[in-house]
């Protein structure tokens, strides 16, 4: 019989098309292109036809700015420049607020970047995060203060528009330091570039886009066969978590953490293993859908012809929990490196190496993860109030500085010459450790401001036993 490396070792060569020659020359020719568009197409269309809703017309026209920037080398920053802010427009209500505060967004983001260009030494160019997070908390803060009225929903409409855009224009600022800068046209073609559904920088900015742009007809095929692997295994992970969810939640009727938390709270909570059940699914649902998310956009990508690390690799692999923060969420990790830990590292604590790690981890991994998702959410200031949104968000807030120190403290181990066991048992040992840290953590990590801090807490202390 077939022993499990030899099954594994098959199972890799079959799924290895990219690797195959005959499959590259088909994708280089008229209608191996046709094919690989035309099989994307079906497969993002699929979950919308299974759920029997209409494709979304974004999908169409993201492919066919895709499928040009890909097969017209000559013509990629016009591509990159009209359907980014094509595509842009046409996903904004009809407003006429929201399209002119798209536009002052648009002419604001260009005068910046040359501005950085041609004053490196300014503030704006050396400080792009801080001076950048500045204004949006100032207009914000403005507009939680001035009587509603026209200018305060131009400051909001405004705001809501360009948090998307926000670290993308911070990588732009960046890169006009650089010899070789992508030209303008381009520049403004990746502030939240058309195939990119998120305000995290999947992809990161032009100078990361540029080092992993094929260059050659059989490079671009190899990275769209890549892309489209990518894909199916999305859809497959889709599926899976689908299957899952029906199983688990509607066929044996383990409860959310958001419905089990809320039992508990009015006073009728579920047995203890039900309470862990929901925890640890609602761990691995999230876990599913954002890896399903964070492929879809990758692949796309790499159909453009950007052949780019995924966003999500193996993190059930993960020995520590820094080794688990870089597999899970790699471009977010990326982001809070480059603009908080290299700074804090570079400028913090140069005599004492531990002390340096410790706080440069605090601040990408706590300060920086909290400042991301507060400034993402900057509507709910609108809605709630600057002191509700602030007390709202403490669980957040929990959340990251514990993340951040539990990094740290990993960080500082291997600093410290620490190495993981090799062994079977030390490779259990090492998952159970990591992902019992990830369950027990994603209680407070969950974005929503329905509950409190100290109810959070109440709830996991009841999954351990305590009235």
């Amino acid at each position: 019989m077939m022993d499990c490396q030899t099954l594994g070792r098959n199972l890799r060569s079959w799924l290895a098309i990219d690797e195959r020659e005959g499959v590259v020359r088909f994708a280089q020719s008229p209608a191996g292109k046709i094919a690989i568009f035309a099989f994307v197409l079906a497969l993002l269309c699929l979950p919308q036809v299974v759920k029997r809703l209409d494709p979304p017309w974004w999908v169409a026209c993201t492919l066919i700015g895709l499928a040009l920037h890909a097969y017209l080398p000559r013509f990629r920053g016009p591509v990159l420049f009209a359907f980014t802010w094509g595509i842009a427009a046409l996903s904004l209500p009809a407003s006429p607020m929201l399209y002119a505060s798209l536009g002052v967004f648009f002419v604001l983001s260009w005068c910046t970047i040359i501005y950085a260009r041609r004053c490196p030494g300014h503030l704006v160019p050396r400080r792009p995060v801080v001076t950048l997070l500045a204004i949006q908390l100032g207009l914000a803060c403005v507009a939680s203060i001035l009587p509603g009225g026209g200018i305060t929903d131009s400051i909001w409409a405004f705001l809501l528009v360009s948090v998307g855009g926000y670290w993308f224009l911070a990588y732009a600022i960046v890169d006009q330091r650089s010899r070789d800068r992508s030209p303008d046209l381009v520049q403004m073609g990746v502030v939240h570039p058309f195939w990119v559904t998120s305000t995290t920088p999947i992809g990161k900015g032009a100078a990361f886009l540029r080092r992993h742009l094929s260059r050659t007809s059989h490079d671009l095929a190899v990275t769209q066969i890549k892309g489209v692997k990518l894909l199916l295994w999305a859809v497959v992970l889709l599926a899976t978590n689908a299957a899952l969810y029906w199983v688990v939640i509607l066929k044996f009727g383990i409860p959310t953490t958001h419905e089990a938390l809320a039992a508990f709270l009015e006073g009728r909570p579920y047995p203890v293993l039900v309470g862990w059940s929901a925890v640890i699914f609602s761990t691995v649902h999230t876990s599913l859908a954002v890896a399903v998310w964070g492929h879809k956009i990758i692949g796309l990508a790499r159909l453009a012809g950007f052949r780019l690390p995924r966003n999500m690799c193996r993190p059930l692999e993960s020995r520590t929990l820094a080794e688990f923060w870089n597999r899970f969420y790699f471009y977010f990790k990326e982001l809070l490196v480059d603009f908080f830990y290299i700074p804090a590292f570079l400028s913090a604590f140069k005599k004492s190496p531990r002390l340096r790690i410790l706080f440069s981890t605090l601040m990408a991994a706590g300060v920086g993860n909290a400042v991301f998702h507060f400034v993402r959410d900057i509507g709910l200031v609108q809605t709630m109030g600057v002191r509700d949104a602030i007390v709202s968000f403490n669980s957040y807030l929990f959340y990251s500085t514990v993340l951040g120190a539990g990094i740290a403290i990993s960080q500082m181990r291997r600093a410290s010459g620490f190495v993981p066991g090799s062994t079977l048992l030390a490779r259990i040992w090492s998952f159970v450790c990591v992902w019992s840290f990830v369950v027990c953590l994603n209680i407070f990590g969950d974005e929503s401001r329905v509950h409190t801090l100290f109810e959070r807490l109440a709830f996991m202390a009841s999954l351990f036993g305590a009235s």
